[in-house]
């Protein structure tokens, strides 16, 4: 989806100009992957005309664990990177917006090792719409089985949210694009389902609905732990297992979960209907909204308000 610009980028402590945060060519992390990054959401509640980012202190905290594990130095804490990206939005004057802040290895050394190669962080924000399309969150998506396994828990650890990690997400996605569908189940080694190229997975069978543990090789996304705790609080029952795609063919309903693609249900796997949003996607998809809205009080400690 093509981006559309805002006036500021926040780099190293400033807002700059949009068109003018730029880094070199030579930069570490473009040849070698040595990046680190998050996105998330803020609403808009048109009735209280108010700005909401959906857990922004947890994706900060992620993001910083993501850069301990590749051997990288924020120099910023978590609440330093919450507070710049409510000031970057106020400044941008958006009312709903993604978010997307990167940590990578800057200009001066080339090769491997990145030792001595300066650590710079941005975080830019910009309008985007529904992920995998604007009809996707009702009528769902189409999605294939790729031939592209998700990488193992011992070769790019999943609980790294590392640009590296998404050249295999890149694989699937264009490999599911050539063959007529709009995303990729990817199993992994072992050849249990994982994950989608960018989402986590759930799928409904006889009233309960189930989703692979983190030790399948999944990330440890946030919105998946927000279903999770939503479908406790709507007394749905919930079970993690593993799960053979065979289980995706038989499911009553199927949904991908994320910050981009939030709650977005899927219509058919490898050609075989599931229908769509069912009844079960509809009322987590429902709460999940009414939730990063601000519409739901018991909620307020996730939500990040822009003044």
């Amino acid at each position: 989806m093509a981006i559309e610009e805002a006036k500021y980028i926040w780099k190293n402590g400033e807002l700059v100009p949009w068109a003018e945060c730029t880094t070199h060519v030579l930069t570490h992390s473009l040849h070698y992957g040595s990046a680190v990054f998050e996105g998330m959401r803020c609403y808009y509640n048109e009735e209280t005309d108010a700005s909401y980012v959906f857990r922004l202190q947890d994706h900060m905290e992620r993001l910083i664990r993501s850069a301990k594990i590749c051997m990288t130095e924020v120099p910023y804490t978590a609440d330093e990177l919450v507070a710049a990206t409510l000031e970057l939005i106020k400044a941008c004057e958006l009312k709903s917006c993604y978010v997307r802040p990167l940590v990578y290895r800057g200009y001066g050394q080339m090769g491997v090792d990145p030792t001595g190669a300066p650590v710079d962080v941005i975080i830019a924000c910009w309008p985007w719409g529904a992920y995998l399309g604007a009809d996707a969150l009702e009528k769902g998506i189409k999605v294939g089985v790729s031939s592209w396994r998700q990488r193992s828990n011992n070769a790019i650890p999943p609980q790294m949210k590392s640009s590296a990690s998404y050249m295999n997400s890149i694989l699937a996605k264009l490999e599911a694009k050539a063959h007529g569908y709009s995303e990729a189940v990817m199993l992994n080694e072992d050849g249990y389902v994982c994950e989608g190229t960018g989402e986590n997975l759930f799928l409904v069978r006889d009233g309960v609905l189930s989703t692979p543990p983190v030790s399948e090789g999944l990330l440890e996304g946030i919105t998946r732990d927000t279903i999770l705790n939503l479908a406790m609080d709507l007394d749905i029952p919930v079970v993690e297992e593993r799960l053979v795609r065979a289980d995706l063919y038989g499911a009553d309903e199927v949904f991908f979960t994320g910050s981009a693609a939030e709650v977005t249900p899927v219509a058919a796997v490898d050609d075989r209907e599931i229908g769509g949003r069912g009844p079960i996607t509809k009322a987590l998809q429902d709460r999940f909204f009414e939730m990063t809205a601000g519409k739901l009080p018991e909620y307020s400690d996730w939500l990040y308000e822009v003044k």
